[in-house]
Order: structure tokens, then C-alpha cells, then sequence
């Protein structure tokens, strides 16, 4: 389903970078706008004239949400990242939509640990969906395409002294009773 990209994402996609699914829409008179997704992020790009364009790309890293409501006459389509990156797009037909949010979710199921969660809700003239992203997507591959080693999680435990002493200064700045001091105090003396 991919088209002819653009100059613009040509020069923006990184090495090895995958395109695998887009969505181009021209209106009217204006330069077409594009939602492309890879197997990396989300780009959005809006081509004006003179060879002049606006890209924004959403790392799946980044993504947070995914919401389309569908309705009889139009649909929107909202990107949610972290850092309130917010894209609405209001430009897609019904269809363009589901395919794009499936798109997404399969781009974000193929470098999960965790499944994304999906919800959609159909009504006589309506359909809402929304996808939403694991707290934790912890992807299997680096940016240049490589393996990343995860080393196992090591547990420190922190020295009961060190404790006292950041007790004393949380109780010293007031952010803690002296009662919740007395008892945390009693606590770590044990450890000792």
C-alpha cells in the first residue's frame, strides 16, 4: 500500500528505516498531506508550495495514545505523544482511518514486549477507537537496526546509614513529621 514518498521523507527517513504503510490526501488546490508509518515512528507531513514542507515525526518511544472517532460526515484522528505532542488530523476518510490506526497498531505490536491494548466502540453512527501504548514498550531493536544486549537488572540496597542521614534531612526541611521520623528512625536503626 505504499506510494511514491515525497522528497521531503526521503531525505528525513534514517538508514534502514522501513515505510509500511501510507496515507496520502490531497485537498482541493493545496500540496498533499501524508501520515506515513515505519517500523520506527509516526510522520506526518504537510507539502506546501515552493518545495516548502512541514514534517513531524513521533517515535513509537514517544507515542502515547492514538484516537479516532468516525462519524457520519467526517472522522478525526489524534496522535498523543509525550513532551504534549499532539497531532489531529481531520482529513482522513473512514476507511484511510482504520487501515492507519491498524498500521500503527501492528508497527508497535512487532517491536513490543507487551501487546498495545485496543478498544473500539461501534455505535448505530459512530465508531471511536483507541489505542493505547504499554507504559513500557521496550523495543527489540536499536535505531541502526541492531540487537540490544538488556544486562540483567542489578538490585542495590542502600546502606541503612545513608538512609538515616537523607531521613534527617527530609525531617530537617519540615517535609516529614517528627512522629514519621521517630518511627522510619527506629526502623533503620534495626538494620544497623
Amino acid at each position: 500500500m505504499t506510494k511514491k514518498l515525497p522528497k521531503a521523507v526521503l531525505k528525513h527517513l534514517e538508514p534502514g528505516e522501513e515505510v509500511l504503510y501510507t496515507v496520502r490526501k490531497k485537498v482541493s488546490l493545496e500540496k498533499p498531506k501524508w501520515v506515513i508509518i515505519t517500523d520506527r515512528r509516526i510522520i506526518y507531513v504537510d507539502e506546501k508550495i515552493l518545495g516548502r514542507y512541514e514534517i513531524k515525526a513521533i517515535p513509537y518511544q514517544k507515542l502515547k495514545e492514538v484516537e479516532v472517532k468516525l462519524g457520519v460526515i467526517s472522522s478525526e484522528f489524534i496522535i498523543k505523544g509525550e513532551e504534549n505532542i499532539r497531532l489531529k488530523l481531520g482529513w482522513m476518510n473512514k476507511e484511510q482511518a482504520r487501515e492507519t490506526i491498524n498500521a500503527i497498531k501492528d508497527a508497535l505490536n512487532a517491536i513490543a514486549v507487551e501487546p498495545v491494548t485496543i478498544e473500539v466502540k461501534k455505535g448505530l453512527t459512530s465508531e471511536e477507537w483507541h489505542l493505547k501504548k504499554p507504559e513500557e514498550l521496550v523495543t527489540r531493536f536499536a535505531p541502526a537496526g541492531k540487537t540490544i544486549e538488556h544486562p540483567p537488572a542489578k538490585v542495590e540496597k542502600e546502606d541503612p546509614l545513608e538512609k538515616l542521614k537523607k531521613l534527617k534531612e527530609l525531617y530537617d526541611m519540615g517535609v516529614i513529621t517528627p512522629e514519621e521520623y521517630e518511627e522510619k528512625r527506629k526502623k533503620l536503626l534495626e538494620q544497623i
